[in-house]
């Protein structure tokens, strides 16, 4: 199924099973990040000790869609993923393994950085996060009528952005922000919005995300 961005939406990953030679090296690890952030959702739902069922309640993912997730047979878009860690109580980096703030060294490196996909023509990577402190910065890349999701979504914090290159617009619960380089917007989380590129060139943007 086609991914739009909106949570409870998949993409399916199929597993060949013939590996042609020329595949990509970064599809392994693709299916494996996928696989892994699957083992992760199971493993935080089951210590909250929550049901499919209850987990499809908070976040409105179907259960089927979770099951699919939780099995790795399926990866999320940033708006499920926000849906489900908003749920589960946790960071959306968190999905995809346990921080460790005490041996983790201060430099990340841009290889070693996770990355979520909009499946709406935007992609997030997650540059920095300090779930103690609550906070989580992302560089946010969108193709030309790329958007951070299909339609306006809302959760817990407070974000803060800035536009590095191109041309945004922040769709705020009903207002329209158009950002230029240079440009910052504030908001609450908890208000409806979404990000869009409608200029005619690629646009990247630095946001952070502060918990509540």
């Amino acid at each position: 199924m086609a991914d739009a961005g909106v949570p409870g939406t998949v993409r399916s990953v199929t597993q060949a099973r013939t590996v042609p030679a020329s595949r990509p090296a970064g599809s392994f690890e693709a299916e494996r990040t996928i696989r892994m952030m699957g083992a992760r959702v199971r493993l935080l739902r089951k210590q909250q000790n929550l049901t499919l069922k209850s987990l499809a309640d908070r976040t409105g993912v179907s259960v089927s869609m979770l099951s699919m997730v939780e099995r790795g047979l399926a990866s999320a878009s940033v708006g499920t993923l926000v849906s489900v860690s908003t749920a589960l109580g946790v960071h959306m980096s968190d999905l995809f393994g346990p921080g460790d703030e005490v041996t983790r060294s201060p430099v990340t490196r841009v290889d070693e950085q996770m990355t979520a996909t909009t499946g709406a023509g935007g992609v997030h990577r997650i540059a920095y996060r300090d779930p103690r402190a609550g906070v989580e910065m992302t560089v946010q890349q969108y193709v030309p009528g790329g958007a951070s999701s299909g339609v306006p979504e809302h959760s817990d914090g407070r974000e803060v952005g800035v536009l590095i290159s191109g041309q945004l617009t922040v769709e705020l619960d009903g207002d329209v922000h158009t950002l230029n380089p240079g440009d910052s917007i504030a908001y609450l989380s908890s208000r409806p919005h979404r990000i869009v590129n409608r200029g005619p060139e690629p646009a990247q943007a630095l946001w952070v995300s502060l918990e509540a």
